[in-house]
């Protein structure tokens, strides 16, 4: 007699089991949620900007669709730097609605423009759409992120924006039912067998009784097989009983939402301490820089530096155009190379300016050469103000982790080290007009000191001037004065010094010969019975020991550039 259990068994499990696959496939949700901005109210927006607890809903992902006739500019940008950029301009913001299916879109309609955001240095990411741009936002790293979108700054902004997600609702019970049902058919079928099993010796044992026995027995022992090899069939075509994708993802965000809280204090503990730019900027910045300098070098036209150098370093740079052109033999300023990167300190301002500083190597330069970036403000670009040589036997100081950034030393504040920033390029020119003054010690000995007061005493004691007075003034520049802190709580200083050679006959009918010289070249003039005025330009790169310590401050890096030659 048959188990009275094993059919319904099996119908019920095989049931579950195509009831489970059905919530799998043709019941199944979407695969996909998607959100789209409604434009109402917005028309007037001249940027379009995702806000960070909007970005913050889509940590495992979410795709970014812009649609728009006109050519956009979609940027990635921390938090308070896209912030910064877009000021008070008229912006549509997006943040997440009452739920998963709105956003919620606020106006800053102050009427004003925004520049034109290509190209900006803020962007950790840029991407440049006409018609349809898709964006796969991931956020580039710790902290708060958000997304701008602006066609010109001053025409409408896109606003036909549509997020997209992968769809995390399921069918909690699809997998439970098919194991269940596959668990049901596996015990209906084996109960079966096992009721034809031991029914084979109740008629073995009445086989002896009567012939007719044996041939029940036999029919009984002849579907035995078949049974077990049912059995073993569907055994093997069961599913296994591994971890499902979508647990597997359920698990996942499990995990991430118990760690958001630690990640969130992290990125606000580190709020103000990051660098304020990435190594994919600096790259993009460095090549942007060094172009731009090439293009001007190779034309002697210092009008085309000037939307990538400022400060001293245009003023050596313009100054070397301007004597080149009537000097045809005048040296070349030294090549300004975006490689070999060697090292660099990046700043970690919040505000503006902000400081970044880069030691690169290129073909042409035999000496590694430090180029200090300044970005005057979140609109601005950065631009190259100091480009200065590595002296020999020297080397740049150590900078903090390159995941922690340096902190900027304001230039008039001794900030824990022995001198203030301004008070140790002041001690400098002071060392330099009076090499024997109080001063003298106050820098390690260096190549590029030793040269200049060198050539200065040459100059006052060559028998060949001896008609005329000859002096020599550095002063240091107070505004061209920048410093970032080191890993040993010392500065790495930037500063600019004028250096004013004056020569003037010492008597009536004395004449300072200019003969032969490129002084010559500059005035028109052999010679002048009134005297003149050569002014140099000297970019210098300092270290300054933090307070309390020993050491002396170093010169480890400077330039040099002849400025101008101007008769009495």
């Amino acid at each position: 007699m048959r188990n009275k259990f094993a059919v319904p068994l099996i119908v019920l499990g095989v049931l579950l089991m195509l009831i489970g696959i059905g919530q799998r496939t043709f019941w199944a949700p979407p695969e996909t949620q998607s959100v789209s901005m409604d434009a109402e109210g917005a028309e007037d927006a001249v940027v379009t900007v995702l806000e960070p607890e909007l970005l913050a809903e889509y940590s495992d992902g979410v795709d970014i669709t812009v649609r728009s006739d006109a050519p956009f500019t979609l940027a990635v940008g921390r938090a308070n730097d896209v912030q910064a950029w877009v000021a008070d301009a008229a912006a549509a913001r997006l943040s997440p609605g009452e739920d998963s299916s709105s956003l919620a879109v606020g106006t800053d309609k102050t009427g004003k423009t925004a520049p034109n955001p290509a190209g900006s240095d803020l962007w950790v990411i840029e991407e440049s759409g006409e018609g349809e741009l898709s964006h796969d936002w991931k956020a580039p790293g710790e902290g708060d992120w958000r997304i701008l979108i602006a066609t010109d700054g001053t025409a409408p902004a896109p606003t036909d924006v549509t997020l997209t997600w992968e769809n995390d609702a399921t069918r909690p019970f699809a997998v439970p039912l098919i194991v269940i049902g596959a668990l049901l058919a596996v015990l209906g079928l084996a109960l079966a067998f096992l009721r034809s099993g031991s029914d084979g010796p109740r008629r073995s044992g009445r086989r002896s009784a009567g012939p007719d026995s044996a041939g029940r027995d036999s029919g009984a022992a002849d579907k035995q097989p078949s049974v077990s090899g049912t059995t073993s069939a569907f055994t093997a075509a069961a599913p296994r009983r591994r971890r499902p994708a979508y647990l597997a993802a359920a698990a996942a965000a499990v995990l991430a939402a118990g760690s958001a809280p630690a990640a969130a204090l992290a990125g606000e503990s580190a709020a103000g301490s990051q660098p304020v730019i990435v190594d994919s900027q600096l790259t993009r910045i460095l090549d942007s820089v060094a172009g731009t300098v090439e293009a001007g070098d190779a034309a002697k036209d210092a009008s085309m530096l000037t939307p990538r150098v400022g400060g001293a370093a245009y003023a050596m740079r313009a100054a070397n155009y301007a004597v080149a052109a009537k000097s045809a033999d005048h040296e070349a300023p030294v090549p300004v190379a975006a490689e070999t990167l060697r090292t660099q300190s990046i700043g970690t301002a919040a505000d503006w300016p902000r400081t970044v500083v880069a030691v690169t190597q290129g073909e042409g330069n035999p000496v590694p050469q430090a180029l200090l970036l300044v970005q005057d403000s979140a609109r601005d670009n950065y631009k190259l103000v100091s480009a200065v040589q590595m002296l020999p036997a020297s080397t740049f100081p150590q900078p903090p982790a390159a995941t922690d950034g340096s902190a900027q030393i304001p230039a008039d504040s001794d900030n824990g080290l022995a001198m203030s920033p301004q008070g140790a390029v002041a001690a400098l020119a002071d060392s330099l007009t009076n090499p024997e003054g109080e001063k003298k010690d106050t820098f390690g000995a260096n190549r590029f000191s030793e040269d200049v007061v060198k050539f200065q005493q040459q100059v006052q004691s060559d028998p060949k001037n001896e008609f005329a007075t000859n002096t020599f003034l550095h002063a240091a520049d107070p505004k061209e004065t920048y410093a970032l802190r080191t890993a040993d709580g010392g500065a790495i200083v930037f500063g600019y010094l004028s250096n004013t050679f004056s020569s003037t006959p010492k008597e009536a009918g004395d004449s300072v010969n200019l003969e032969g010289t490129v002084y010559q070249a500059l005035t028109g003039e052999t010679n002048t019975d009134k005297g003149i005025d050569v002014t140099h330009g000297e970019a210098v790169m300092l270290y300054v020991p933090a307070s309390g310590g020993t050491g002396q401050a170093l010169v480890v890096g400077a330039a040099q550039e002849l400025l101008s030659a101007n008769l009495k």
